[in-house]
């Protein structure tokens, strides 16, 4: 497995999570709706990246970033979607 970081940026309405490894970047990106709810709308892993682990990791950080700031989280996103479904113990911070 390969070890990667994780970059968050985030604004006024949004934010995304990214990884940036080999020369190619998977993110995550979300939309704000008020202090306390963000919207997980999209996830991308390229092909080259898949089967690390990248998109699992993206989610969970952004289930931990969720907990720790008292947010709630509407995963629009499919990919998003699944794996809080298949992760009961991150369940917790569902709208």
């Amino acid at each position: 497995m390969s070890t990667f970081e994780i970059h968050r940026s985030e604004t006024d309405s949004g934010g995304r999570y990214s990884v940036s490894l080999d020369g190619h970047v998977a993110e995550m990106t979300y939309s704000r709706a008020g202090e306390s709810i963000i919207i997980i709308d999209h996830t991308g892993v390229p092909q080259a990246l898949g089967g690390r682990g990248i998109g699992q990791a993206l989610v969970k950080r952004a289930v931990d970033d969720a907990r720790a700031e008292g947010r709630r989280i509407v995963p629009l996103c499919p990919y998003a979607k699944a794996q809080i479904e298949k992760h009961p113990e991150w369940q917790d911070v569902l709208r």
